[in-house]
Order: structure tokens, then sequence, then C-alpha cells
């Protein structure tokens, strides 16, 4: 029995570990989908459709959140990774991503892949100011905090790399005449869009052919002809994995050997290359700004040696020959740096925050190339190297490039 004195102090240590307790909760500030152990994040994926050769990417980046789990997580929470398959239809999309948020309560969305889609939540998920965060996708809107401030992209912007292209064919090609297959919707129109701004008045001369496909197309079979016959010696081929890999078929089934310009969303060995065969591909010239597993040199950095250990233990069944396998590691590691400098400030607010507050490089980045984002920056990669395949990897042709330089 406690009596006088010692109850007073009893009392009083009680006392003082409430208002400790208190304090440290206080401390904690959590928006949906977190708790003391665990951090709900969404994802949209074409895990099937014409995009499906990128639900390894999502694959990947479950993989990566695998491994940060096994380690303790971050500030002892578990990543919930939830990726639900939108089969790079808009409108799944839209059905997808509300249930992500409004069922199952995420604190963000996280690396959804592909403009069209990205473009049918843009709206609402700013509505509802839910962080739309390193979305898979290098169109340009994704780089408006004025706008839309709960929305940032993560690779170099298509403009970007068009006005690199650009600038590539200015310096390298004499008497160029340049033809242009593109998907019809913002992705596509970004990087034509980028390429003409860079070639200014000389635009109308040097593009002499314009070609688009819908996803929903079969095949883009036609559209290459069509390019063949305007007489263009440069071929820019803006599409995804499947319909670059039959663009790249086509081309050399019909003879025809313009100075081949291939977009980095199709800049795949495994998955475009391979299946468009390798002889096929050979001299394709594209950019890109991560090493590619496939090169040797690559393989006797320690940083690939770390990526092929992570592959091996927690992503096994996927493709070491695949550059997307990289972009999924890269990206979840950009997320994860977000989340450690959030703290236990897990509100959506504070995540928008820290995503704007980033300066480091990361293993497997090129030489120069760095995560770097402001306030008023939301680009956070704008560095890339111009390569060519050789029949078996892409080699450097160039130093690493960016449109202030």
């Amino acid at each position: 029995m406690l009596t006088g004195k010692k109850l007073a102090m009893t009392l009083i240590a009680a006392a003082g570990l409430s208002l400790s307790t208190q304090s440290a909760s206080a401390d904690k500030m959590y928006g949906p989908g977190v708790t003391d152990t665990s951090i709900k994040i969404g994802n949209t994926m074409p895990y099937s459709g014409p995009a499906a050769a990128y639900g390894t990417i999502g694959k990947a980046s479950a993989a990566y959140f695998a491994k940060i789990n096994a380690e303790g997580g971050i500030n002892g929470r578990k990543i919930e990774f939830i990726s639900l398959d939108d089969g790079y239809s808009p409108p799944k999309t839209k059905e997808q991503t509300r249930k992500l948020v409004e069922q199952e309560g995420v604190l963000l969305m996280y690396e959804g892949l592909g403009t069209p889609t990205n473009s049918a939540v843009h709206a609402y998920l700013n509505h509802k100011k839910v962080p739309q965060l390193f979305v898979a996708t290098g169109a340009t809107k994704w780089g408006q905090p004025d706008k839309f401030p709960w929305t940032m992209g993560w690779q170099p912007s298509y403009q970007t790399e068009g006005k690199l292209f650009a600038r590539y064919v200015l310096d390298n090609v004499k008497d160029a005449k340049i033809g242009i297959l593109y998907q019809n919707d913002d992705y596509g129109k970004d990087y034509v869009h980028g390429m003409k701004d860079e070639l200014g008045d000389m635009a109308d001369k040097l593009i002499v052919a314009e070609e688009s496909y819908e996803v929903t197309d079969p095949t883009i079979n036609s559209q290459i002809i069509k390019l063949k016959d305007s007489g263009a010696n440069v071929f820019f081929n803006v599409a995804t994995p499947k319909f670059a890999a039959q663009a790249i078929k086509k081309v050399r089934e019909l003879e025809w050997y313009p100075v081949f310009l291939n977009n980095s969303v199709s800049n795949s060995v495994g998955a475009v290359y391979k299946p468009a065969g390798l002889e096929n591909s050979k001299d394709i010239i594209s950019l890109q700004y991560y090493m590619d597993p496939t090169a040797p040199e690559t393989q006797e950095t320690e940083a690939y040696k770390k990526w092929a250990a992570w592959m091996k233990e927690y992503y096994p069944e996927g493709d070491m020959l695949n550059t997307f396998n990289v972009y999924g590691y890269l990206n979840a590691q950009t997320l994860v740096q977000v989340l450690k400098q959030a703290g236990d400030n897990l509100t959506r607010e504070n995540i928008m925050k820290e995503a704007a507050n980033l300066d480091f490089e990361i293993d497997m980045f090129l030489p120069g190339v760095k995560i770097k984002t402001s306030a008023t920056d939301f680009y956070p990669i704008e560095g890339m190297m111009p390569v060519k395949f050789d029949g078996q990897r892409p080699v450097p042709i160039g130093e690493v490039v960016s449109l202030d330089k």
C-alpha cells in the first residue's frame, strides 16, 4: 500500500509519463493509410493489355519495397503496396484509382504507368489532394506545381527528350528529312512538340512526314510504309514497346535504313530489341539516364552487383536484361527517400513538401544524373546520354546532356 510521500511521487511520475506519451504522440502526424507500423501506398499498372511489357516496373518496385520491409521498414513502418491492373485503359484507371483512394484509403498514389491513364485521374487526385507521385510517364504536364500541386513526374520529360533528339539530328545528320511515328495522345504529341520546338523555323522543312497510331490498333505497318515512301532518311519512333518492336521489324522488312531514333520508353534490350530481333535493332539511337544492365562495363560496377543481388533475392523471376527492372528499382528508391525525410509527419501535405525537397544520387544512374526537385521544379531528372545499339547492348556515343548545357 502506497502512502503519503510515496503516493505523491508515484502520481507525479505517472503524470510525467502521461505528458511524455502525449508529447511523443503529438509529434506524429498521420494521413490516411498510415499507422505506427504501416504505410499504405496505391498504384495502377498495365499488367495486361497493349502496354503489358511495362508491368514488370510495378513488380520491380514491389520487390524493392519487400527488401525495405525485410530490413525493418521506414522508421519502423512497413510499406503496404497495393498495385492494381488497369490494362492501360483510362476508364479502368479511374475505377482502380477510386478504389485505392476511397476504399483502401491509401496515403498516396505512386508510379502510375502511362500518360493517357494518369491523365484520366490527374484532376481527380488534385481535387482530392492526394499525392500523385513519380508517375511512370514523361509528359510535360506532370511538372506544373502552380496548376497541379499534388502531381509530380519522375523521368525526363518527353518534350525535353524530343528537344535532345532534335539537337542530335541538327548536329549529326546532313540534309535531314525526318519521318515521325507517334502514339496519338499526350505522350506521343509531347515528343513531337519538343522536337519541333528545338528545330524552330526549320521544323516544316526538316519534318517531311508524321504518322500517328492508336493504342487499340493491331499493327502500325501501314504507317511505316507511308513514312518510308515520304523519302525520310531519319525515323523518329515515338512508340511504346509493343509498337516499337513492330516498327523495327517493319522498317527492316522494307529494307529501309534511316537514322533510327527510338524514344527512351522503348529503349530496352529485353522488352523491345530481342522481340524485334537483335540484328534488326542494330544501330538504333536512343537516350538513357540509368545504366544498361546488359552492358559489360555496367556489370563490373558495384552498383550493378548490388542491383543484381537484389533481383536474385527479391525478384528472381524478373528478366536481368530488361531495363524496366532498373527503372522500377530506381523509382522505388525515390519514394523511399521521401518517406524517410517525412519521418513521423506522414500527412499528404508533408509528403508533397518532401517530394519537392530532394537532392541525391542513386546507384545505377549514369554519372552526372541525379534526383533534384524544388517547390518550383517538379522534374526530378533532366539529364540524358545518347546511346547506339550495337546488336547486343546500347553503347554510349556522347556525354550526359541536358537542355541547359
